[in-house]
């Protein structure tokens, strides 16, 4: 015998926040502003290439014409996956595994000179920072 079944008021907004739930996206802006955030971020490196292709060769990235457009289309791609929940495994790896990647390599701190060293700093931990964020996302993908 089943239990009896108790009859509930579900406005518009329960039923659009159940089918959120539904799809496994976590719900509220903070999904939102970090893809953004990340889209954004990568798009501004598309309005002066030129400088994001120097700053990647004086880092020592190989391949520097090839490597910096492909990651900064990997992260508008990526970012406005995650803002969007679209393919989430793979948008919220991909942001992860670019900022596991850059971090380190283009915000080594440790080794910049004197006038550079406190910009990178503040790059690496504010990157730290949404590395964070990316693998909070990436373990709800993968839920």
């Amino acid at each position: 015998m089943s239990p009896p079944r108790v009859a509930t008021l579900m406005t518009d907004s329960d039923a659009a926040a159940d089918e959120a739930d539904d799809r496994g996206a976590p719900l509220g802006p903070g999904r939102v502003l970090f893809g953004l955030g990340m889209a954004l971020q990568a798009s501004e490196d598309f309005r002066d290439m030129e400088d994001t292709i120097e700053y990647a060769e004086s880092a020592g990235v190989p391949m520097p014409e090839f490597a910096a457009p492909f990651a900064s289309g990997m992260m508008l791609v990526s970012g406005l996956g995650v803002a969007l929940w679209r393919v989430p495994r793979l948008t919220t790896g991909a942001v992860a595994a670019f900022l596991a990647v850059v971090t380190p390599t283009m915000h080594d701190f440790w080794n910049a000179d004197e006038g550079s060293r406190e910009g990178e700093r503040l790059a690496f931990w504010g990157n730290l920072a949404m590395f964070g964020a990316a693998l909070v996302f990436l373990r709800e993908a993968w839920r």
